[in-house]
């Protein structure tokens, strides 16, 4: 398993650069880290159970707290903080970037965005209840 030898949180350009013992260095967006959480928030309790994530696309990360020696935990600017980040999840992440935002986009439009509409701050899936007041069932 690659250990980290240095780990950078690029603020500004929402980077988080990271280098590995074998000779590899990465910039992960952090949208792209957001989005691909490894929290039950985002994948769910199974397969086939994961939560797109929208509007992510200004997301930032105000902090990142070590786990152990063997992950971090990013504390996203919109609250998301459940997310252990190994890493090897690191690693796949940096080394998959590019199928993994191809896999993210068509899950975008597969849901109804175009382009990347999705990403927009304060943007929700199509038929999403907005959080809090949702009235349970009772007949009016």
């Amino acid at each position: 398993m690659p250990i980290p030898t240095e780990l950078t949180v690029h603020q500004k350009s929402r980077l988080l650069d990271i280098a590995f013992d074998d000779g590899r260095a990465f910039s992960i967006p952090f949208e792209l880290m957001r989005v691909y959480s490894p929290s039950a928030d985002v994948k769910g309790h199974g397969p086939g159970q994961e939560t797109l994530q929208v509007g992510k696309r200004e997301v930032g990360i105000r902090g990142v707290e070590p786990v152990g020696n063997y992950a971090v935990k990013p504390l996203f600017t919109d609250g998301h903080e459940s997310g252990i980040f190994t890493w090897d999840y690191l690693y796949k992440l940096g080394n998959e970037h590019d199928a993994l935002w191809q896999d993210y986009m068509n899950r975008l439009h597969a849901a109804g965005f175009e382009g990347d509409s999705g990403r927009e701050p304060g943007t929700v899936l199509p038929g999403a209840q907005p959080r809090g007041g949702v009235c349970g069932g009772h007949s009016h």
